[in-house]
């Protein structure tokens, strides 16, 4: 019987590889055999690696995963048909929003996952531990984002309003205030106390165990990487060192906490760096940082005009490729991968109907899609992208883009029109296209 069960000990830890691993922390036989199930995403050099093959995938944003997890006010069926539509499109990694803040302000994420600082809703702890159980149980990865720079689910803001820097301006409340929102915003960098609040919810999420499956967030190859925040922002030069320590500070934290998961920040590269792709590099020059992020977005970036698509879409396009190379060749000089990991486009017309076509964004993510095979082909350090984002089965109203307390869901945030970016269970041009290139990069 002792020979029996050491047998299938032997067998499960020859299925657990650590091929590219640059996280040097041993594992105990236990939690070995616990991973078996479900291969670990690691780095070597500018590849991925899941297990020991590499790993280049077209992935997706689906930040509110966790709510539609809740036991209560959450939509179970609803995320396993949406888990098993991107599994069976080939999107296996999906970036993911731990939880928002506070929850009261309009237009931001509600239920909050800390509705009070350092106080937690259970039931949207559960609903995390939910969605990931059932991505393991689907061979899917997530990135998991630990704050949000902007107001749309309280973020940053929310912490510098709970410890005393006044309230937050909201900017979808109060027009045209975004310059002063972002100057509030950019105090969290030297705010001491919020640092040591966000540090606490880094410690208190890091240390948390899967009520579905007993296994440790810390030991989950679920898990692809930790990541900082949604679109850290240095927001100006000056602001560089300030930044660069507290970035640093919460890399480090992240790394004594947990060594076996990545690490990335959550960066949109130059655009999150003040315009400038030196600062990017100076502020991620840290080897905890185990790859590089870069967003790019066309429509918010006055590259492109849906009255006037023919014209605007080429140089959409082309401006959206050479930021890309811009970012390639900083990744190589680092030798890290980078992922383009937000990207998105409206469809014709901005209409939000699910029925209306998709012909503009189509072209924009093949665009996107072919250069990421190139670099495939040529093993460059463009290595995956996750596009914004899967709405899938959720209903939106064409006629009023406003999100409503009680609504489903899409993957725009409630600041936004309902469907605007959003990629639907229906949009089976997108979804076929998707598919096809995730075969082609994973031969």
């Amino acid at each position: 019987m002792k020979n029996i069960k050491l047998l299938v000990c032997l067998v499960a830890l020859q299925l657990v590889t650590s091929c590219g691993d640059n996280k040097k922390k041993e594992e105990s036989t236990e939690n070995k055999i616990e991973q078996a199930t479900i291969e670990r995403i690691t780095v070597k050099g500018t590849e991925f690696y899941k297990g020991d093959k590499p790993y280049r995938y077209i992935g997706t944003n689906y930040w509110y995963g966790s709510l539609l997890g809740a036991k209560e006010g959450g939509n179970r069926e609803r995320l396993t048909e949406e888990l098993d539509i991107m599994k069976a499109n080939g999107i296996d990694n999906l970036r993911i929003m731990v939880g928002a803040e506070s929850g009261k302000q309009d237009y931001t994420v509600t239920p909050a996952l800390q509705p009070e600082q350092g106080e937690y809703d259970n039931n949207l702890l559960d609903g995390l531990d939910y969605l990931l159980n059932e991505m393991r149980k689907r061979d899917m990865h997530a990135v998991l984002y630990l704050t949000n720079n902007w107001e749309w689910s309280g973020g940053m803001a929310q912490y510098l309003e709970w410890n005393g820097k006044g309230k937050l301006p909201n900017p979808n409340i109060a027009p045209n205030t975004w310059p002063q929102f972002m100057e509030y915003t950019k105090q969290f960098h030297s705010c001491e106390p919020c640092i040591e609040a966000f540090n606490n919810h880094i410690k208190f999420i890091l240390g948390r165990s899967n009520a579905y499956n007993n296994v440790k967030y810390t030991k989950d190859n679920t898990i692809m990487a930790w990541q900082v925040a949604n679109e850290p922002r240095v927001f100006t030069a000056d602001n560089e060192e300030k930044f660069t320590k507290w970035l640093t500070g919460v890399v480090n934290l992240i790394d004594s906490l947990d060594s076996y998961h990545l690490i990335s920040t959550g960066s949109e590269g130059k655009a999150g760096s003040a315009d400038d792709i030196a600062i990017f590099e100076r502020t991620h020059n840290n080897p905890k940082i185990d790859y590089l992020t870069m967003h790019t977005w066309p429509k918010n970036w006055g590259w492109y005009d849906h009255n006037n698509a023919e014209s605007t879409l080429p140089v959409a396009i082309d401006n959206a490729l050479e930021y890309i190379n811009n970012h390639i060749t900083l990744a190589e000089k680092m030798n890290k991968p980078i992922v383009l990991e937000e990207f998105g486009l409206p469809r014709t017309g901005e209409s939000l109907d699910r029925q209306s076509f998709t012909k503009e964004r189509d072209t924009f993510y093949k665009a996107i899609f072919d250069r990421l095979e190139q670099s495939a082909a040529h093993k460059e350090a463009f290595a995956a992208v996750n596009f914004w984002g899967f709405a899938g089965t959720g209903k939106n109203d064409p006629n009023n883009g406003k999100w409503d307390k009680g609504e489903d869901y899409t993957t725009d945030p409630p600041q936004e029109p309902q469907g605007l970016n959003s990629v639907f269970a229906s949009d089976t041009s997108t979804l076929t296209m998707i598919k096809e290139y995730n075969i082609t990069l994973n031969k």
